[in-house]
C-alpha cells in the first residue's frame, strides 16, 4: 500500500511538472556520508544539530541523524548562519562532500545551503551541549532522551543485536514463529501474569465478563506454542515481547521485555543445546562489536569499564561446563560468605552464579544436570541414582549471573505421567 501510494504520487508529479534539467541532490545518512571514500558534489544530509561554532571566516556544525555514533562535521560560510540554527534544531544541509583535514574523519560536508527544518528553543530544551547528566535526569524526558549519546548508542546496539539473532537462526535453518501475545495459558505456572479485561463495558448480571469467553493474559512465554510447531518443523524460534507481573522494580524483573526462545526436534544430547546457545551468544556479540564499535566503546568508558576485557575473554575462550553438583562443591569451598548458604537441592542464587563465573576466570559457565525437584516436569530424567537429576542447563555470564537456559524434553510417556501425578498430589 505504501509503495503504491508513493508511486502514484511520483507519477502525478512527473505528469504535472517538467523534469529537472539537473539531477537532484543525493540524500545520504550521516553514516553513509562518513563512509564515503571519495569527494562528491550535490549531496544532502538531514539531522539534528549537536554543536554550532561560528568564527569570522568559517561556520562549523556537527549534525547527527542517529545512524552513527559520530556526528558529521559541516563547514560553511558564516553568512549561512541563521538565528534559529541552534543546538537541537533539525536541519537539512546541501553541499559537497570533501576530504577533511581532521585526522579523525575521512570527509566533511562543505555546505552550500542550510535550511532549518525545525527550530529548537535553547532555553526550553532540557539538554545542553557537552553537558553530561545522570540517566535519571534523561528519563524525565521520554520524548527527547533518545537523542542523548548513551540512549542513542544503546538503541543502535539493541537494533544490531536483534538483527544478529534473527540472522543466526535464519542461517541455521530455523523457522521464525510469531507466537501469540494474548493467550489463555499460563506457561510458567507461577501465577504472575497480567490479566486482560475490557475497560469500556460493565458486565451485566449473569453475563460472561471475559471478552474471549475464558480468562486471557499477556504471554509470559511462547514455549508451549513453539513445542507444538516443533512437531511440524525441526527447528523453530520466536523473539517477541514477554510480560511478567512480578512485584519487583528492578533491572532483573522487568514487566515487559523481549525474549528469544527456540525448540529443536530429534535432539538426544544436551551438548547440542549447549552448542546452539554458545554459538548464538558469540555470533551476536561479534556482530555487535563489529557494527557498533563506537557505541560499545562509550559503554566501556562510562557505564561498565570492566566489560571490555570480559567480552574479549568470552569470545576467544570455549565456555566452561560444570555439573550442578560440582557447582555446589565449589560454592561450599569458597572463601566468601554468602547470604544464602549453598546446599545440594537448593536453587542457585545470583550471588552464587556470579561467584561461579568469577571462579572460572570470568568465562561464561554452563551449569548442567540440576536436581529433579528444582525443575519443571517436562525436563528429561537422567535416571542417575540417589541424587536424581534432569538434563537441564543454565548459562551464567560475568556480572549478570543466569542469562538463558534450556533442557532436553521428557519424551517417555510413563515418566511424564508419573511426574504429573506427583505434581498434582503436592
Amino acid at each position: 500500500m505504501f509503495g503504491a501510494r508513493c508511486l502514484l504520487r511520483a507519477l502525478r508529479r512527473c505528469s504535472s511538472a517538467p523534469c529537472p534539467k539537473h539531477p537532484q541532490a543525493v540524500r545520504l545518512s550521516v553514516r553513509e556520508a562518513q563512509e564515503a571514500q571519495e569527494a562528491a558534489a550535490d549531496v544532502k544530509v538531514q539531522g539534528w544539530v549537536r554543536s554550532v561554532r561560528s568564527h569570522k571566516e568559517v561556520l562549523f556544525l556537527h549534525i547527527n541523524d542517529g545512524s552513527s555514533f559520530e556526528s558529521l562535521q559541516v563547514v560553511g560560510d558564516p553568512s549561512l548562519e541563521k538565528r534559529d540554527l541552534t543546538f537541537g534544531s533539525a536541519v537539512e544541509v546541501q553541499g559537497k562532500l570533501v576530504k577533511s583535514l581532521h585526522r579523525k574523519q575521512n570527509v566533511e560536508l562543505k555546505a552550500e545551503n542550510i535550511r532549518v527544518v525545525g527550530p529548537c528553543d535553547n532555553l526550553a530544551f532540557p539538554f545542553k551541549p557537552r553537558e553530561r547528566q545522570p540517566l535519571e535526569y534523561y528519563r524525565q524526558f521520554p520524548h527527547l532522551r533518545c537523542r542523548t549519546n548513551t540512549l542513542n548508542a544503546l538503541l543502535r546496539v539493541r537494533s544490531e543485536a536483534t538483527a544478529a539473532i534473527h540472522s543466526f537462526f535464519k542461517d541455521n535453518g530455523y523457522v521464525h514463529i510469531h507466537t501469540p501475545i494474548i493467550t489463555s495459558n499460563d506457561c510458567e505456572g507461577a501465577g504472575e501474569l497480567f490479566q486482560l479485561r475490557t475497560s469500556n463495558k460493565v458486565s451485566e448480571p449473569g453475563e460472561n465478563p471475559h471478552f474471549f469467553d475464558v480468562p486471557a493474559f499477556l504471554t509470559v512465554s511462547g514455549q508451549l506454542h513453539l513445542e507444538v510447531m516443533a512437531g511440524a518443523f525441526t527447528h523453530v524460534f520466536t523473539f517477541g515481547p514477554t510480560f511478567r507481573a512480578e512485584k519487583s522494580q528492578s533491572r532483573r524483573h522487568l514487566a515487559e521485555f523481549y525474549m528469544v526462545e527456540a525448540e529443536i526436534s530429534f535432539t538426544e544430547s544436551l551438548q547440542d543445546i549447549i552448542q546452539v546457545i554458545e554459538d548464538l551468544f558469540k555470533t551476536a556479540t561479534s556482530i555487535v562489536l563489529s557494527k557498533c564499535p563506537h557505541d560499545v566503546e562509550l559503554f566501556h568508558k562510562y557505564v561498565s569499564p570492566a566489560q571490555k576485557g570480559r567480552l574479549e575473554q568470552m569470545l576467544k575462550n570455549k565456555f566452561i561446563i560444570i555439573s550442578y553438583t560440582e557447582a555446589v562443591e565449589i560454592l561450599k569451598q569458597a572463601p566468601e560468605t554468602f547470604t544464602f548458604q549453598p546446599e545440594w537441592g537448593s536453587d542457585l542464587q545470583t550471588e552464587h552464579e556470579k561467584y561461579l563465573v568469577k571462579h572460572c576466570g570470568e568465562v561464561p559457565v554452563f551449569v548442567i544436570n540440576y536436581p529433579y525437584n528444582l525443575k519443571p516436569f517436562y525436563m528429561r530424567d537422567n535416571e542417575d541414582g540417589p541424587q536424581r537429576t534432569v538434563a537441564a542447563v543454565d548459562l551464567l555470564v560475568p556480572g549478570i549471573g543466569e542469562l538463558c537456559g534450556g533442557s532436553l524434553r521428557e519424551e517417555r510417556r510413563d515418566f511424564l505421567q508419573s511426574r504429573l501425578e506427583s505434581f498434582c498430589t503436592r
